[in-house]
C-alpha cells in the first residue's frame, strides 16, 4: 500500500447582506465592534488564513456573492484568495438548493457560478461545490454538461451505504457522461468542526486521528485518501484559533517526524480517477444534503432539524408564484421587443454585468444592436429583476427555525426588488400578489405574519412597505 493522502476542503460562504437597492451592506449592530458580519468574519477568518498562506495548501470554494463583497471591501485579501487558489473550485451562484430549483434556474445558477469563477480566477473550474451539497442526478447532469468533472458529497449521500471514503468514485450519469464524486470523511470532518480537544493540537490530530483513518476501513487500498470538508468560516470565526490549527495541519514542521501521509490537491486526485477506467462506480441518494439528514426537507417543509417549519412551504410557494410571473412578463417583453421568445440565454449571459466584467450599456448594445436605447434599458431592467428573482431563493432564507431571522428578511428584500422592478416596467401588480401569499404563514416565536415580516424587511433598508 502506497503513502496516504490528506486533502482539506473549505467551503467559504456568507449569506448575501447587500441592500438590493443600494448595493451596500447595512450596519449590523450585532456584529459590533465591526460594521457588519461580513467585516467581522473577514477579520476573524478570511484575512488571517489568506495572510498565513494556508489557502495554497487546501481546496476551497469561495461563494460568488461573498467574493464580490470581498473584492470591494478588502481587495488585498481577495487578491490572495485568487493568487493562492490553485485548488479552488466553483460554487453555484446564489447558494440555491438546486434540487428544488427549476431546470432553467439550475442551469443559470451553475452557469453563473462557473462564469464568475472564470472571471475571478482566470481559468475554467474542474469542480463545483453544490450548496449544502444538496444533490440529485438532474443537477449533476447539468453540471457535467457545463464541463464540471467532480463534486464533493457527504458519505451518507451515497446509495447503498458502506461507502469507503478513502477513494474517489465514478458516477454514471447516462448518455456516456460521468462525474467523479469525492465523499468526505465524516469522522474527521466532525472532529475538526465540533471537538475542541481533538483539533487543539494539529500534530497529535494527524498522528492519532488521520493516520488511523487512512489505515482503517474494510480493506487495505492503494494510496488511501482522507478528505476533511467543513465550512471555511470554522477556521478562526466559528472556532477561535482553529485557523492556527489548519495552518499547522497543512504546513507541518519540515524538520519534524514524518507523518506517513502527504497533503494533496483534490484536482490531482480527481484527474487520476477520471483517467483510470477502473475507478470504482458509485450511486447517490437523490435529494440529500450534508447539513440535513432528512433529505432536503429543511428548505421547503417541516423537518426535525428545525422546531417549526410550517412557514417554509408557503414562503417557497409565494416565491415560486412570483418567479413564474416574472418569467412570463420577461418572455413576453423580449418577444415583443427583439423577437426573442426565449430570454434564458440573455439571463445566463447577464452574469457578466452582475460581476462587473462589462457595463450594462455595452452588454445591451452587443446583444441587441438593432434595438433603440429605451428598449435596451427596459430589457436590462428585466434582467436585473431576474438577478434578484434568482437571489430570493438563497438557501439561508429557509435554513433556520423562524422566518423572523435576518436571512429570511434578506430573501424577502430580494423578492421585493424583483417584483418592484417588473411592476415598474410592465405595470403589473406582482408585489400585491406576493403580499397576499405572504399572509399564509407566521413566525412561530413572534406571531407576526409574513406580511408584517416583509414590511419590517423593507423598512430596515429604508424602503416603504406596500400600501404606505
Amino acid at each position: 500500500m502506497s503513502r496516504g493522502r490528506l486533502a482539506i476542503h473549505a467551503h467559504f460562504y456568507q449569506p448575501s447582506r447587500l441592500d438590493p437597492w443600494t448595493g451596500r451592506v447595512p450596519a449590523e449592530p450585532s456584529a459590533a465592534p465591526f460594521h457588519d458580519w461580513n467585516e467581522r468574519v473577514n477579520a476573524e477568518c478570511y484575512r488571517p488564513n489568506a495572510e498565513r498562506g494556508t489557502l495554497r495548501r487546501v481546496s476551497f470554494d469561495l461563494g460568488p456573492t461573498l467574493a464580490s463583497w470581498l473584492a470591494e471591501a478588502d481587495p488585498a485579501t481577495h487578491a490572495r484568495f485568487v493568487a493562492d487558489g490553485t485548488g479552488a473550485i466553483a460554487q453555484s451562484y446564489h447558494h440555491t438548493i438546486l434540487p428544488l430549483a427549476s431546470a432553467a434556474d439550475r442551469r443559470t445558477e451553475i452557469a453563473w457560478g462557473i462564469r464568475d469563477f472564470e472571471l475571478r480566477f482566470g481559468r475554467r473550474p474542474a469542480g463545483l461545490w453544490l450548496p449544502e451539497t444538496a444533490v440529485d442526478l438532474v443537477t449533476l447532469r447539468e453540471a457535467a454538461a457545463q464541463g464540471i468533472t467532480f463534486t464533493i458529497l457527504a458519505p451518507w449521500q451515497a446509495a447503498g451505504g458502506g461507502i469507503d471514503t478513502r477513494r474517489p468514485y465514478r458516477l454514471n450519469l447516462g448518455h456516456e457522461r460521468s462525474i467523479i464524486v469525492i465523499f468526505y470523511d465524516a469522522g474527521l470532518s466532525a472532529s475538526v468542526s465540533f471537538e475542541p480537544e481533538a483539533s487543539a493540537d494539529a500534530d497529535r490530530f494527524a498522528r492519532e486521528r488521520v493516520v488511523p483513518r487512512l489505515l482503517g476501513g474494510p480493506a487495505p487500498i492503494d494510496a488511501p485518501l482522507a478528505v476533511i470538508a467543513t465550512d471555511g468560516e470554522l477556521y478562526g470565526h466559528h472556532q477561535q484559533f482553529r485557523d492556527l490549527f489548519l495552518q499547522r495541519l497543512v504546513m507541518p514542521d519540515p524538520d519534524g517526524p514524518d507523518r506517513a501521509f502527504d497533503i494533496v490537491a483534490l484536482e490531482d486526485v480527481v484527474a487520476r480517477a477520471a483517467a483510470d477506467p477502473d475507478t470504482e462506480p458509485a450511486a447517490i441518494r437523490d435529494r440529500t444534503s450534508w447539513s440535513c439528514h432528512h433529505g432536503i426537507a429543511r428548505w421547503g417543509a417541516e423537518c426535525p432539524d428545525a422546531e417549526d417549519g410550517r412557514w417554509k412551504a408557503p414562503l417557497r410557494a409565494a416565491f415560486e408564484r412570483l418567479a413564474g410571473s416574472i418569467d412570463a412578463v420577461t418572455a413576453l417583453a423580449f418577444a415583443q421587443a427583439v423577437g426573442d421568445r426565449d430570454p434564458d440565454a440573455a439571463r445566463d449571459a447577464y452574469v457578466d454585468v452582475v460581476a462587473g466584467a462589462v457595463g450594462g450599456a455595452e452588454f445591451a448594445a452587443r446583444r441587441w444592436p438593432d434595438a433603440d436605447d429605451a428598449t435596451r434599458s427596459r430589457l436590462l431592467e428585466l434582467l436585473e429583476a431576474q438577478r434578484w428573482r434568482l437571489a430570493m431563493f438563497a438557501s439561508d432564507g429557509w435554513f433556520w427555525e423562524d422566518p423572523i431571522r435576518p436571512e429570511t428578511r434578506q430573501v424577502m428584500r430580494a423578492a421585493a426588488r424583483a417584483a418592484r422592478l417588473v411592476d415598474g416596467i410592465a405595470e403589473t401588480r406582482l408585489e400585491r400578489r406576493l403580499v397576499e401569499d405572504l399572509a399564509a404563514f407566521s413566525s412561530p416565536s413572534r406571531g407576526l405574519d409574513g406580511v408584517a415580516i416583509y414590511a419590517m424587511a423593507l423598512e430596515e433598508v429604508g424602503q416603504a412597505p406596500p400600501g404606505s
